[in-house]
């Protein structure tokens, strides 16, 4: 019993919870009883304005935004707060090997505020128009070579309208003397591209580099592996995220993403195709010989076809036992004119034949178990074997499956240091998208980490700041998820119903007891009166006979 009621009041507890603000104020007004002939009037008007303080939700602390200013030295940086696109620079180039028509690289950038912004004061670069193509580009403070220094470069995305189809990487223009920015397009050379991608539901996350080969001057693009890490809540949720691209001397490198890392691994292991080509290659000018045996097993030549061996043995045969249904309509065929057809007025039999009324399923059928001939069903032949052959043993001239011979790489070579990658002197986005309102901001180069963080820390971390301290409650977040996900209401409903379910079980589905009231209505007795009355009966009786013991006592003495 005990424990019955302790799973009640705990099952009330937890039922309790979704208006424990209600509750809250309830007990308030019980606990501060006063006499209300004295100050009935102030009593009033401070339990109002009790209520209306517990009933409002505590402002969001307040984020205020304050522009990055990088605290070390680095090669570009760049907030858009000024609210211009100075120093950067529109392509005004055309794409080769399109139509005329989206050949130009006419798309539109603006800076802007960003859609919904909880930073006043927070501008970046907006990629403003879809299914065009943009180009925009500028230099670096001084061009960057790779040398004994990591390269760090960082930047902020936001997909404000998701993304159907589209980029927002960004790519590190190769220092060259051909290098026009007023013409950069897709054929620029470039020393790195790193950023998100998406097309379908093909989520990627670049890093390419343009590896130089020392033998042929020759440049070939490597590709980093996939991440293993799921990034397409990056694409989906409408936030601000944080790319970083980490590469250190010793050909290690870290792509991070909200200053998580996502990918690693090495220049020289990594990447697809490999930066060194392997040092032997099969001979192309090898060819297997003749008589080279490549068959792991061959049939026994020494088998014989056994003589009961029977090859023309059909695999099924009709069933000797199978008996007709009774009821079986021999002769009504399956299907039959349809009766209620009539020829077309057109129909011309000189053009298109004699006029036949189109075939129906013959309704005299549908009660009987078939119609037409009929014949035995078909079963599995016991004694079917097939056409013999013989079984198979090992070859004992089996030579294995022939390769060519491998030869000296004639294309080999051996580049240890692929961090020293070609120099680059302008940071550009090249892009083609089918979702507008692309946002950029924050982008940062240097070779310090801690630089890196701390522009990070100022830029990126305030609007996590600010997002985190406008975000609903649980209750907010639970409708805006049930606003998405309409099952989670069903959810909802049976997690308040199971509570209250139980309670009711528990706590109110015990034996009805008789009140007390109850007998005096009807002037019944009581259990525990009852009982007394039998007892004091029982004790009368029992006091009779004693004394009726000792009157015959005394008779007979």
């Amino acid at each position: 019993m005990e424990l019955k009621w302790l799973l009640c009041v705990t099952l009330l507890a937890l039922g309790t919870l979704a208006v424990q603000a209600q509750d809250m104020e309830d007990e308030s007004d019980v606990d501060d009883v006063v006499d209300i002939e004295d100050d009935l009037d102030d009593v009033i008007e401070e339990v109002e304005e009790s209520d209306s303080e517990s009933s409002a939700p505590p402002p969001p602390p307040k984020v205020t935004y304050k522009v990055p200013v990088p605290t070390g030295e680095v090669y570009f940086a760049e907030t858009f707060d000024k609210g211009t696109l100075d120093g950067w620079i529109l392509s005004k180039a055309k794409k080769d090997d399109t139509d005329d028509e989206i050949a130009k690289y006419d798309g539109k950038w603006e800076v802007q505020d960003m859609k919904d912004t909880r930073l006043p004061g927070d501008k970046g670069l907006v990629l403003v128009t879809r299914a065009k193509h943009h180009a925009i580009s500028s230099k670096l403070s001084k061009p960057f070579v790779f040398d004994t220094k990591p390269l760090i470069i960082q930047y902020e995305v936001n997909f404000q309208n998701g993304i159907e189809c589209g980029g927002a990487y960004v790519k590190l223009l190769s220092k060259t003397p051909e290098l026009n920015l007023d013409q950069f397009h897709d054929k620029t050379p470039y020393t790195i591209m790193f950023g998100p991608d998406k097309c379908g539901e093909d989520y990627k996350l670049h890093f390419i580099f343009r590896h130089k080969n020392p033998k042929t001057g020759k440049y070939e693009e490597k590709h980093a592996k996939r991440p293993d890490t799921d990034l397409k809540n990056y694409f989906t949720d409408k936030k601000t995220h944080l790319y970083t691209l980490v590469l250190n001397p010793d050909n290690s490198f870290e792509i991070l993403v909200d200053q998580v890392v996502v990918n690693s691994g090495n220049l020289l292991n990594d990447m697809s195709p490999p930066v060194n080509p392997p040092r032997e290659i099969e001979d192309p000018n090898d060819q297997k010989p003749e008589d080279w045996d490549e068959r792991p097993k061959i049939p026994d030549p020494d088998a014989v076809k056994p003589d009961d061996w029977d090859e023309d043995a059909p695999a099924k045969i009709p069933d000797e036992n199978a008996v007709k249904p009774e009821g079986w309509l021999d002769d009504e065929p399956e299907y039959v004119a349809d009766p209620d057809a009539e020829k077309p007025e057109d129909w011309d039999e000189d053009m298109d034949g004699e006029w036949e009324a189109p075939q129906i399923a013959n309704p005299k059928c549908e009660s009987a178990p078939g119609c037409g001939s009929w014949q035995r069903p078909m079963i599995d032949n016991p004694n079917y074997k097939g056409k013999w052959k013989p079984p198979m043993i090992d070859n004992v001239n089996y030579q294995g499956i022939w390769k060519p011979r491998k030869i000296p790489n004639p294309d080999f070579f051996e580049d240890l240091e692929p961090f020293k990658m070609t120099p680059f002197s302008a940071v550009g986005l090249e892009l083609w998208s089918m979702t507008s309102d692309i946002f950029f901001d924050n982008f940062i180069i240097c070779t310090e980490r801690a630089v890196a963080d701390e522009w990070a820390n100022d830029g990126w971390g305030l609007k996590k700041a600010a997002d985190g301290a406008a975000e609903p409650g649980v209750v907010g977040q639970m409708m805006a998820a049930a606003e998405e996900r309409p099952w989670l209401w069903v959810v909802y409903i049976l997690t308040v119903a199971l509570p209250v379910f139980l309670v009711v079980l528990f706590c109110c589905s015990g034996k009805k007891q008789t009140s007390a009231a109850e007998y005096k209505k009807t002037d019944a007795p009581q259990p525990d009166v009852m009982n007394e009355e039998k007892e004091e009966e029982k004790d009368k009786g029992d006091k009779e006979e004693e004394e009726e013991e000792e009157t015959n006592d005394e008779k007979l003495g």
